[in-house]
């Protein structure tokens, strides 16, 4: 190999090792929200009343699907006291989320609500852009048949969504600003649009925290008043966790609100703390 072949050969080797295509896939998303052994408790009211209790987890390890390093999330739902012998709701819920960009692996729920029940997988191949649903059949003991549906662009479900957002720059949003996130769920691709609706520091039982507001638009439906009927109220620090949920149903005005947490990231932004009884 004469000379000038060796340095366009090395010249090569060089180029490619800083060319090399990147992942179009799995963009990175920063991520300084949230990490694994994240614990969040929440009270789930409606008017007055405790109506039901609800823990959202990370888990302390990482799993691996479709070999990619993954955060496993837990969120567990049920009512309690007077209502759950009236309604009885049970709902568990479950995703891997790519540790890189934030994306969906699986997505599995198991919902009992009264007398109707569901239990279905959804996998998201997000290189060849579809995705797989499976619902388990009681009758048989099996799984059904998959469905399969198109999904254009990065596809996210409930749980990764929420995650997304968390990760995102939210204290530099300007009021009315809109985030837009391409979800699925319950066998529909939507687009959810999340408009920034300012600060406001509320009272919870850690103490007064600070947080950044925001308003879900609601397609018409039978259970939500109006298409801006939800308030969400993240913490205004690194961690971005949700605080409070307020939902305007038809049923009345209900709540999700955060009553303990372990394992956060970062400190939370605690205006004034709770004083404990006895304390001046």
């Amino acid at each position: 190999m004469n000379q000038r072949a060796l340095f366009s050969l090395m010249g090569f080797f060089i180029l490619t090792a800083f060319w090399a295509p990147k992942d179009t896939v799995y963009h990175p998303v920063k991520n300084e929200s949230f990490t694994k052994g994240e614990a969040l408790y929440f009270k789930m009211t409606i008017g007055i009343f405790t109506v039901g209790k609800c823990t959202a987890n990370v888990h302390p390890g990482y799993f691996k699907l479709n070999n990619r390093d993954c955060f496993k999330v837990d969120v567990f739902a049920r009512t309690v006291g007077v209502v759950d012998w009236i309604v009885d709701v049970e709902n568990e819920y479950r995703a891997y989320v790519d540790t890189v960009s934030l994306l969906p692996q699986m997505f599995y729920r198991k919902q009992r609500e009264g007398k109707y029940s569901i239990e279905e997988q959804t996998e998201f191949d997000q290189k060849n852009k579809q995705i797989t649903v499976r619902t388990f059949e009681k009758k048989s003991g099996q799984w059904a048949e998959p469905v399969f549906y198109d999904a254009t662009g990065q596809i996210r479900d409930m749980i990764s969504g929420f995650l997304f957002l968390r990760a995102m720059d939210l204290p530099n949003l300007t009021l009315n600003d809109t985030i837009k996130v391409a979800g699925f769920f319950e066998d529909e691709v939507y687009q959810m649009q999340i408009v920034h609706k300012g600060e406001k520091t509320i009272n919870t039982k850690m103490g007064k925290i600070k947080t950044l507001v925001f308003k879900p638009i609601m397609p018409k439906n039978k259970l939500f008043d109006g298409k801006e009927s939800i308030t969400l109220y993240f913490s205004d620090d690194k961690n971005r966790i949700p605080i409070k949920f307020e939902a305007n149903m038809f049923i009345g005005k209900a709540s999700l609100e955060l009553i303990d947490y372990s394992g956060l990231r970062n400190p939370l932004n605690i205006v004034k703390a709770k004083q404990a009884p006895g304390e001046e």
